[in-house]
């Protein structure tokens, strides 16, 4: 009982953060061109969103990046942890993702 209790808690709090995310994640829709490398430059429209996220919930980066697939795009994950310095923005180092969607 006290293990589906866990698995119930685990399963409901996965999917309010990705759900929290969905949003931001759709806002960085301009960014798409750069990060599946249809782009050699992130356009400035995508910037000002990176920077908007960053300073919001930044957590939803690491969605992009560890998550991609489930979303349905397929990224170049070089050029989508390249992005914030493209865009010269200062982010927390990726590890701070390790699988637990927290920046």
């Amino acid at each position: 009982m006290v293990l589906t209790m866990v698995f119930i808690a685990a399963f409901w709090t996965g999917t309010m953060a990705q759900s929290s995310c969905t949003n931001v994640l759709i806002s960085l829709s301009p960014c798409l061109n750069y990060i599946t490398g249809n782009s050699s430059t992130p356009s400035s429209g995508c910037c000002a969103q990176l920077a908007n996220v960053l300073g919001s919930q930044p957590q939803c980066l690491c969605e992009v990046i560890n998550n991609s697939s489930s979303l349905g795009i397929s990224i170049n994950q070089t050029l989508a942890l390249s992005l914030p310095n493209a865009c010269n923005l200062q982010t927390p180092p990726i590890s701070r993702c390790n699988g637990e969607n927290i920046l």
